[in-house]
């Protein structure tokens, strides 16, 4: 990727005002978009070389571009596959999403679904369509619909495929030109309300300390942009953002492969235990080496799964991303998820330890009765 030019500060010009609903004097969204994200887990692993060669449609290899002159080696390792079809538009709330899908598809396993919705019209249009994407039902019904065609197209990239339970969505907002200008403090001031309202998915007011809470996590790169991250949806004031939106792209699929991780663990915690609980009668050396070799298994799949998930994403060196993934890593709870994780394979390489001392000591006292039975086989020997 050649390098980039130092970022840009947003650019939100003053032009007429068009007649659109909304009080006199208040900010315009003269353009901006809409982003409906909906990650799913599809596989152990997926091989993007192979998917690239699988799939139709526009389609090229995800990059950041930097703020700074950093290496180019600070990226997406591998890079994840990004391809866009054509759609239908799906009528939301007054709005319409854009007639193109895109998927981006990722090397551990994971496919997020996004779609974009053109945006114009005053700040408090846009609580209605907050309310309806939360949950939405047609959405849900149509992303998912787009994973199994994708998952039949990819056919041999994927490595142990199937579609998980937990589906986690998010909502970006990224408004580019506002009309009239305001400087990001007074329209923090006047209409943080209908911002937080945005954000949490809310048509009705909201107290003033939950208002606090929705805005805390506010990033800035110049005095004429912000990113406001919550846990449901984010803002970006930006006419230049689509280096934040990966990164808050990113951070949605890894708090869902966290929490298909978890919940993995959980249920391999469960059969470690019920197979470390099993009174030895009955139970050979070659059934004991299966069980210590499935926990083995389960514990390397998640150790492999763990790393997969953390490491793709290096922002060493652009500390503006840096910090707007810290803010999600934040709202999402990222860093809960990574300790309770830690502490659940920890748990299980406890329990492999647990299985394999009992498979030596089993494999000791089956030697020692070889060692008796000789012994007595030898004496009785001695006396014909």
């Amino acid at each position: 990727m050649p390098e980039s030019p130092v970022r840009k500060p947003a650019i939100m010009p003053v032009t007429r005002a068009p007649t659109s609903p909304g009080a006199a004097g208040d900010p315009i969204v003269r353009s901006g978009v809409c982003y409906a994200l909906f990650a799913y887990d599809v596989a152990f692993a997926i091989n993007l070389d192979e998917a690239e060669r699988c799939l139709t449609g526009v389609k090229h290899r995800e990059t950041i571009r930097p703020h700074q002159r950093v290496p180019r080696s600070l990226q997406y390792q591998p890079a994840p596959l990004r391809v866009t079809h054509v759609a239908e538009p799906i009528p939301i709330a007054g709005f319409s999403t854009s007639p193109t899908v895109e998927a981006i598809i990722y090397d551990f396993g994971a496919i997020s679904i996004m779609y974009a919705i053109p945006l114009h019209g005053a700040f408090t249009d846009f609580l209605g369509l907050g309310a309806e994407l939360y949950g939405n039902v047609h959405l849900f019904a149509d992303s998912r619909r787009r994973v199994e065609l994708l998952m039949s197209a990819l056919g041999p990239a994927l490595i142990k495929s199937g579609i998980s339970e937990e589906i986690e969505d998010y909502v970006l907002y990224q408004i580019e030109a506002l009309e009239p200008a305001w400087p990001i403090s007074r329209l923090l001031e006047e209409h943080g309300d209908a911002i937080a309202r945005m954000l949490r998915s809310e048509k009705g007011p909201l107290s003033q300390e939950e208002v606090r809470d929705a805005l805390t996590c506010r990033v800035s790169y110049s005095p004429d942009d912000l990113t406001i991250v919550d846990w449901n949806a984010a803002l970006l004031l930006n006419a230049d953002g689509d280096d934040v939106r990966m990164v808050l792209e990113f951070a949605n699929v890894e708090l869902l492969e966290m929490r298909f991780l978890d919940r993995r663990l959980d249920a391999s915690l469960n059969e470690a235990y019920t197979t470390l609980s099993r009174r030895g009668a009955g139970r050979t050396l070659r059934g004991m080496g299966a069980e210590v070799r499935r926990i083995a298994q389960l514990q390397a799949d998640g150790a492999i799964l763990f790393e997969g998930v953390n490491n793709p994403l290096k922002l060493v060196g652009d500390q503006y991303l840096a910090r707007i993934y810290q803010a999600a890593s934040t709202r999402l709870h990222l860093g809960e998820w990574d300790a309770s994780i830690i502490r659940k394979l920890q748990t299980l390489e406890s329990i492999y330890d647990k299985l394999t001392d009992q498979q030596a000591s089993r494999r000791m006292e089956i030697l020692e009765w070889i060692i008796i039975v000789l012994i007595a086989v030898s004496i009785a020997l001695s006396f014909q």
